[in-house]
């Protein structure tokens, strides 16, 4: 810790003695003379290089990508990332347009198009931009013995994860047409319920392989059912597949046919030359420099798969990101 931040640090530490110090001698000054400017002085620093990543569960690939980010983006009195655990989706983009501290969210790509068509959020299209499109997320669909099908689900509980999640939002169209019995617990408690036979599936979308099933045994009897692409679904989602290398405890023959999803980094759309839109601007600067950091370990195997030049279809790419894209071009 270099001279000047020592100082800082003991400035913060003296503050309190020194506020009731004042107090008590009856000066009627609550802090000492020249330490509420080098305070004021610490928190525009500090903030003007914070950006706020909100994300997903503590369990999904979205809170992995956003420590990621603060791993490889952060600098010594500089730029500054925070992630942030979130509820899904489909909160993500509220959090975006409403949540003091939120610079930044990692969605997936269909909320936007959710949102409109719910009319949720107002002016959602001219407000909320991204950054890139990250990578492809998976449907999962963990299922009790016995269940082999999505059709086998029809009138049974099925854990959805939270509402307002993605997952949430993207098993109405999964489902439909089926008719389950939503539940809304978080995903780690879905797990222990599924196991003790209180429902008959989980439904999670993240990028496999997803460490929320890391630790199921292969003697489990749980399986991971298939999600058929139908025309239906392939007017939104892409297909794919769960092979063993993914989950080898529970996909031990066959891949597994599933459907995914594009994960996107959203941020609000400030006006150009405002105080946030600068910040952001210096976060996704500095993204795009640091990118190859993100495909070495330890950063998680998702990365790989970001094309920083995709577009995503009903999206507008935020300003200073699409300078960038342009400029490689």
């Amino acid at each position: 810790m270099n001279a000047r931040r020592r100082g800082l640090t003991a400035a913060l530490l003296a503050a309190p003695a020194l506020a009731n110090r004042g107090a008590a001698q009856g000066t009627g000054q609550g802090t000492a003379p020249g330490l509420q400017p080098s305070l004021n002085s610490l928190s525009a620093r500090a903030n003007a290089g914070t950006v706020g990543v909100i994300a997903g569960g503590i369990d999904g690939t979205y809170a992995r990508i956003a420590a990621d980010l603060a791993g490889v983006l952060d600098e010594p009195d500089g730029l500054r990332v925070l992630p942030i655990l979130g509820k899904g989706s489909v909160q993500n983009i509220s959090d975006i347009l409403v949540l003091r501290g939120v610079d930044v969210g990692i969605v997936q790509s269909d909320v936007l198009a959710y949102a409109r068509r719910e009319r949720m959020l107002p002016g959602v299209d001219q407000l909320i931009q991204y950054i890139a499109k990250l990578y492809d997320e998976e449907v999962h669909v963990l299922a009790a013995p016995g269940i082999e099908r999505l059709a086998d689900l029809a009138g049974k509980p099925v854990n959805v994860d939270g509402r307002g999640s993605g997952t949430a939002m993207t098993s109405t169209l999964v489902f439909d047409g089926i008719g389950i019995e939503p539940r809304y617990a978080p995903q780690d408690t879905a797990l222990e319920q599924l196991r003790r036979g209180e429902i008959a599936a989980l439904v999670y979308v993240a990028g496999k392989p997803a460490r929320l099933f890391s630790s199921i045994p292969a003697d489990s009897r749980l399986r991971l059912l298939p999600v058929p692409a139908t025309p239906a679904l392939l007017e939104t989602y892409l297909p794919s597949t769960l092979s063993p290398t993914d989950y080898p405890t529970l996909v031990t023959g066959a891949p597994v046919e599933t459907i995914a999803v594009g994960a996107v980094m959203a941020a609000y759309a400030w006006p150009a030359g405002t105080e946030r839109h600068r910040k952001v601007a210096r976060f996704v600067e500095a993204f795009f420099e640091k990118f190859p950091a993100f495909l070495r370990p330890p950063r998680h195997p998702k990365w790989r798969e970001v094309n920083l030049a995709a577009q995503v279809p009903g999206w507008t790419r935020f300003g200073p990101a699409a300078a960038r894209v342009a400029a490689a071009r």
